[in-house]
This record gives structure tokens, C-alpha cells and sequence, in this order.
């Protein structure tokens, strides 16, 4: 595998970087690349970040992965409930901003993409963007700015346990049940979810969708594909973003990993990781290049 290199880039007033994975053998696509982590948390390092990048650079998909600005921690006080369980910030020197910085960045790292697609043997026309849990809603939320802009859009989509709307979505009764097996800790309550979203947008006005692109007019939107965890609270955001997307008359397929909580593909070798990663390379480079 070629070394991954990093590429400093700078938007909405705020430095960050890429993390560009080449492809060994490439077959002309490329994925821009957002990890997760409640908009606060999260690095290049963690393994929902690198192993995306290595896996897919290894079977022809360059990966550009972005090292976007995080959030202020004081959300993350609702994990704990108080001052003293709030993590320390592992890079107190850097920088931290709220919306729209990271949005802002996810389109600046997706031009940035396109301009340089044929350094590494990629076609600017197949430049996808995706990225997992609040990975996943930069990019959905970046791709309604894309949209507006007219000026090109991902190649696809690609949303691993999205939670696109601002707030928990009631779940029906079959996934009711499912989480009531779930031990607490493992949950996204309201609440939680809440200040997490309130951390990164304190007002919740989002008119245009560029901050959760649930509940927005999607119409015109490329290719999508979400990947669900079973066992996940914000399930029922993805489900409902996708119904949303097939009524918009967008092309949408939906895959759901059977006893998968949230965040698996943070965890190097797990089954349902596997089969997301197989679902992300053929999303992105399908056999049929056409499709």
C-alpha cells in the first residue's frame, strides 16, 4: 500500500487537513471521507478514520479523509452529567468551532477532491463523499450546500449510521423493542442527542437543511447509500432520510447490520464492519463502472 499523506488545507477561516490514502491499483474513483464522534470528538487515527482509508485504498478507491474542525467539548458533558466526567481535549492547542465550520470544510475537502482526483489516477467525475454517524450528516448536509450551488455533485453518497434530522426520531415498535434489550449505556437518548446537537448548532435554525439534511427537500440529490446499525437509536433517522430520499424520486439503497450497535465500524474486523466496508467499495466503485 502507498503511504498515506497529509495535505493542509484551509476553510471558513480555519485550518484543517486531508489525509489522502492513494489507491494501489486504481480504478478511477475516489471517496471523501468524514469519521464520527458526536461532532466533538474523533481523529484520523481512530479506526472508523484509517481503516476506511487503508481497506478501500487496497482494492482501487483512493480515500481522502478529513481531519475537519471539531466541536467545543461542553456537550459532552451529557454523556456524564457533570463537570469532572468531561473528557480532556487531547489537542488543547487546536482550535474548536460550531457550525458551519465543519460543513463548510466538508465541501472545501470535496472540491479539493475533484481538483486533484487525477493525481491519483481518479476521474473528477467519480468523487463520492460520505462518512459514519456525525461523519455521515456533514456529508449529507454538505452535499445540500453542493446541490444548491450547482456546480457538481458526489458521484454517491455514502451514509453509515446517519442520524440526519435535528433530534431522536420516535422508533417504531419493532425497533421499540429491539432497544429495550440494549444495555442504557450503549443508548442515544433525547436528551443526549439534544445537546450534542445543540453543542454544534445552538440556535437549531437550519433552514436549508446544511446543518442536518433531514426533513429538507432533497430533490436532485446523487446516488445514496445508508447503512443502519440494528441495534442504534438514530435508526430510525436513517430509515425515515431514506423514505425521504425515494420520495424526492433519488435513488436510495438501504442495508441493515443485524445486531450491530452503533459506532461498529470503529472496531477493526468486526462482522458487520466487514460487510460495510464491501458495501462501501461497491457503492463507490461498483464492477459495472457505468452504474
Amino acid at each position: 500500500m502507498s503511504s498515506p499523506r497529509d495535505v493542509p488545507l484551509r476553510a471558513a477561516d480555519h485550518d484543517f487537513r486531508v489525509r489522502v490514502y492513494p489507491a494501489d491499483e486504481p480504478l478511477g474513483a475516489t471517496l471523501v471521507w468524514l469519521h464520527g464522534g458526536a461532532f466533538m470528538f474523533g481523529s484520523l487515527e481512530m479506526a472508523e478514520a484509517d481503516q476506511v482509508g487503508r481497506r478501500l485504498s487496497a482494492v482501487g478507491i483512493t480515500v481522502v479523509s478529513v481531519d475537519y474542525t471539531l466541536a467545543p467539548l461542553d456537550g459532552a458533558r451529557a454523556f456524564g452529567g457533570a463537570p469532572d466526567d468531561v473528557p480532556d481535549d487531547p489537542e488543547p492547542d487546536r482550535p474548536r468551532a460550531r457550525f458551519p465550520v465543519a460543513s463548510l470544510q466538508t465541501v472545501a475537502a470535496f472540491d479539493w477532491a475533484v481538483e486533484h482526483a487525477r493525481d491519483f489516477g481518479g476521474d473528477p467525475e467519480r468523487v463520492a463523499l460520505g462518512g459514519a454517524s456525525a461523519g455521515a450528516n456533514l456529508s449529507a448536509a454538505a452535499t445540500m450546500r453542493l446541490r444548491d450551488r450547482g456546480t457538481g455533485l458526489p458521484h454517491v453518497l455514502a451514509l453509515v449510521y446517519p442520524s440526519p434530522h435535528d433530534g431522536i426520531l420516535p422508533p417504531n415498535d419493532e425497533l421499540a423493542g429491539l432497544l429495550a434489550q440494549v444495555p442504557p449505556e450503549f443508548i442515544f437518548t433525547p436528551e443526549i442527542r439534544s445537546a450534542i446537537n445543540r453543542n454544534y448548532l445552538p440556535d437549531a435554525h437550519d433552514p436549508d437543511g446544511y446543518a442536518f439534511a433531514g426533513g429538507h427537500d432533497v430533490t436532485g440529490f446523487p446516488p445514496v447509500l445508508i447503512v443502519n446499525a440494528e441495534l442504534d437509536s438514530l435508526r430510525a433517522s436513517g430509515e425515515a432520510f431514506a423514505a425521504e430520499l425515494a420520495a424526492a424520486s433519488v435513488d436510495v439503497h438501504v442495508e441493515r447490520q443485524r445486531g450491530a450497535l452503533h459506532g461498529y465500524l470503529d472496531e477493526i474486523g468486526h462482522p458487520a464492519a466487514e460487510r460495510t466496508l464491501a458495501l462501501l467499495a461497491d457503492a463507490v466503485a461498483p464492477v459495472d463502472p457505468r452504474v
